[in-house]
């Protein structure tokens, strides 16, 4: 058994850096990266790739309120690798290849000796894509921003 297994907190924020980054990425864009890395080590199946719908929830007013907004598809998988690593993962939509290939990740990626290298091959190119779109994103939105004249001068 590794090292994560006994110590489940250990780079906690790390391991949800990772997977925020996996749960947004398509399998596709995963299949993109993995051509380039080293090959995936074999693993089973613990549970799914299963569909399911959760209940989203939001809050309107002043005081935040909460209400349904209404359901949204997930995908989750979780796998073992052959040395008894455990990786899980959640991803929106019902996309089954993705959630796979993301637990699969998430299991290997919480080995210290192999985290540098797949994080290099796969995790820094994917948040590096991720981050562009945010960024052209934001500028188009930034594009149509308007100031009016009276809240300028108020202030």
């Amino acid at each position: 058994m590794n090292a994560s297994a006994q110590h489940p907190h250990e780079g906690s924020s790390a391991r949800q850096g990772w997977m925020g980054v996996l749960a947004r990425a398509t399998a596709a864009e995963i299949l993109a990266r993995l051509a380039e890395a080293p090959a995936l080590p074999p693993h089973r199946r613990l549970r799914g790739p299963e569909t399911g719908l959760v209940m989203a929830r939001g809050r309107q007013g002043g005081d935040g309120a909460p209400f349904n907004l209404g359901e949204v598809a997930v995908t989750r998988c979780s796998v073992r690798l052959e040395d008894g690593t455990v990786g899980h993962a959640y991803a929106s939509g019902r996309d089954a290849r993705q959630a796979e290939l993301a637990a699969v990740l998430d299991a290997v990626l919480q080995d210290p000796a192999r985290r540098a290298a797949w994080l290099a091959a796969v995790i820094e190119p994917l948040a590096a894509a991720q981050a562009g779109r945010a960024a052209s994103q934001a500028a188009k939105a930034a594009a149509t921003r308007v100031q009016f004249l009276t809240m300028a001068t108020m202030r």
